[in-house]
């Protein structure tokens, strides 16, 4: 039996899911790039995903093209992958994706206390 394919919500709530697990990101100091310039300070916003295998790396690039991130070039770090994605608006993006998850489950954990 075919698996059905995530839509681009239940991509997103997945993907959230894996970054409260394992990832991390990192925003750009606007008041160091400021100061520096772009030419001396080049670090830009991203969103990293870790994943634990090769197979998991495939589900969450898969994950990203549904939920319409860009789908940058992932990198080994140790015995783990690291996929990133890149930009201000993607950062944002991700970022409310987080923030409805977190609201839904304590929307849940207060109608359980209710």
């Amino acid at each position: 039996m075919p698996t059905q394919k995530p839509t681009p919500r239940s991509a997103e709530v997945e993907l959230a899911k894996l970054f409260l697990r394992s990832g991390y990101k990192r925003v750009q100091d606007t008041k160091r790039l400021k100061k520096e310039g772009w030419t001396m300070y080049k670090k830009g916003s991203e969103v990293r995903l870790v994943a634990q295998s090769a197979g998991e790396l495939r589900h969450i690039r898969s994950l990203l093209k549904r939920a319409g991130f860009r789908v940058a070039n992932a990198y080994a770090n140790g015995l783990k992958f690291v996929q990133p994605i890149y930009g201000a608006e993607a950062v944002k993006r991700f970022d409310d994706v987080i923030e409805r998850l977190k609201s839904k489950k304590r929307s849940a954990i207060k109608a359980k206390a209710g």
